[in-house]
């Protein structure tokens, strides 16, 4: 976990989920790595792996005033495609529109932990990716990771309107 974190800035908490091992499953944590690995992100910003979920995930997401998370998500596109949710969009979309997940527990479940302690971050998106393929493979296919850059785009956009 990588901690930026300037003090008068909001806590930023940028999640990325998904499963490495499975191609482009695992986006969610290379876009996670570049944005780490890049270093051009400034303020209060918490990098955190959070692999296939689980509700330990709940307390991060309780401590942030500003939640990205990225993730594979089957929004119906050719695979690459790139879409944000953001604040009430992302909360309809994560409770009805993904429905197919390999993640042991449900972004929905943990974000309702949140919510249900009256900690839900009022500033909150899902960057969703569509997948191509999700079987057994260390690296995304090329569509995919074609879209890590864009994906980062889109997290440098969102903070930069949150800051307005």
């Amino acid at each position: 976990m990588l901690t930026i974190s300037p003090h008068k800035s909001p806590k930023t908490l940028i999640l990325g989920i998904g499963n490495t091992l499975l191609t482009d499953e695992g986006i969610g944590i290379h876009v996670m790595r570049e944005l780490a690995d890049s270093q051009l992100l400034l303020g209060n910003i918490e990098f955190l792996d959070g692999g296939t979920l689980s509700f330990t995930l709940a307390s991060p997401i309780e401590d942030c005033q500003q939640f990205i998370v990225i993730d594979a998500s089957e929004i119906n596109s050719k695979p690459g495609t790139v879409q944000v949710f953001e604040n009430e969009q992302m909360d309809h979309f994560i409770s009805t529109g993904n429905k197919k997940s390999v993640h042991e527990v449900g972004l929905v479940d943990v974000m309702s932990i949140a919510m249900l302690s009256g900690r839900l971050p009022a500033k909150r998106a899902l960057i969703g990716i569509q997948p191509d393929i999700l079987d057994w493979g260390e690296a995304p296919t090329e569509p995919v990771r074609q879209a890590i850059p864009v994906a980062c785009q889109h997290v440098h956009e969102l903070l930069q309107k949150w800051q307005a």
